[in-house]
């Protein structure tokens, strides 16, 4: 599995304060050509060497997560269909749609409980940079699509289609 949340651009040269300004949401706080030269690293057979990102710091850690070849990657990360140079790279794409108020009530239980943030700072976040960048980068994607599935749908189901999708594509090539 390769998470587009690894590749989130080191923000260490920023003070602390400069680095709570950044919006996080937006494409261009994420390296996309280092996620496509991994993706490609994998598909040639070769390990990749993952960064590990620090989301309480924003900033990249010494430490690398290696990563080995096999015959399905999982790729994910709300923002993945915004890189077209990754999407290239993808031979299923599937997208997961949610309630904006599921969202948002997940997007606050984790940042509160796994980056030290407070409801007030997480619920400001949601209106100025969240909401907008889903509108903007994340919902109009669905169309890129192969596979939309909708919350609420059964996960065993979503599963069994997704891996006959996968048979039936690796059976072919």
């Amino acid at each position: 599995m390769v998470s587009l949340d690894s590749y989130y651009c080191d923000q260490g040269h920023l003070t602390p304060d400069d680095r709570a300004t950044v919006n996080y949401d937006h494409p261009a706080s994420l390296d996309g050509d280092l996620m496509v030269q991994h993706l490609n690293q994998l598909r040639a057979g070769s390990e990749a060497a993952i960064p590990v990102y620090d989301f309480a710091t924003h900033t990249r850690t010494s430490d690398i997560r290696i990563v080995d070849p096999a015959d399905v990657i999982v790729v994910e990360g709300i923002l993945l269909f915004a890189f077209p140079a990754v999407l290239a790279e993808l031979d299923l794409r599937v997208f997961r749609r949610c309630p904006e108020d599921v969202r948002f009530e997940r997007r606050i239980y984790r940042d509160c409980r796994e980056r030290g943030r407070t409801p007030e700072s997480v619920w400001d976040q949601l209106q100025t940079t969240v909401k907008p960048m889903h509108d903007s980068f994340v919902e109009p994607h669905a169309a890129d699509a192969d596979v939309v599935t909708e919350h609420g749908q059964d996960l065993d189901e979503i599963t069994a289609s997704l891996t006959a999708h996968l048979l039936r594509a690796t059976a072919a090539a």
